[in-house]
């Protein structure tokens, strides 16, 4: 089974997320391919895939969105698991389960989830540093209690790349380490 685990990142932070799910998938036994959106990876040939953008303005980077309806048809056939890195966990605490939610269903809905079913979407908080908020964007984001750093949940996104595997060796009508369909990796006596 081939994976296509696709990116699009502004500052890095969404790139090494996508390298770590793509890491994890290959952990797995997986034949896993990682590329930049903006490069124009083709989606025939593989199995399933995995696509993440960094959240500006509650949406996805352009060259993501692009990217999606680019390839819709071929993605609506295959499964498909989304990402995207926002910061919502370095809002103040009584904004974040808010802001999760206004941007998992701002993205849902640009990205034409009723046409691609994803398997799964997931929201992750990212790196934010000083310097990538100018002027009165900054000053609004410290007004409000927000904080800057790195807000990675490694073990999170872990997990969810172990259920993407999981879930695809459910498909296969296998567990993950287990041989061909039906098969334990055991001869028995």
């Amino acid at each position: 089974m081939r994976i296509l685990v696709a990116f699009a990142s502004r500052n890095g932070s969404t790139a090494e997320i996508a390298e770590r799910v793509a890491g994890r998938l290959r952990g797995a036994g997986r034949d896993v391919d990682v590329a930049e959106m903006k490069d124009g990876p083709e989606v025939s040939g593989y199995d399933a895939v995995v696509l993440g953008s960094a959240v500006h303005n509650q949406a996805w980077l352009p060259e993501a969105a692009d990217f999606v309806s680019r390839h819709v048809s071929a993605l609506s056939g295959l499964p498909l698991w989304l990402f995207g890195v926002g910061m919502s966990d370095g809002l103040p605490r009584l904004l974040q389960a808010k802001g999760k939610e206004m941007q998992e269903k701002r993205i849902l809905g640009l990205l034409g989830a009723d046409v691609l079913q994803p398997q799964g979407h997931r929201l992750f908080s990212g790196v934010y540093r000083e310097g990538q908020l100018k002027g009165t964007a900054h000053f609004m984001f410290r007004l409000i209690g927000g904080r800057f750093g790195d807000f990675r949940d490694w073990p999170a996104i872990e997990s969810w790349a172990d259920g993407i595997s999981q879930e695809l060796a459910a498909r296969a009508g296998r567990l993950p380490g287990q041989g061909p369909a039906g098969s334990n990796g055991r001869e028995d006596a």
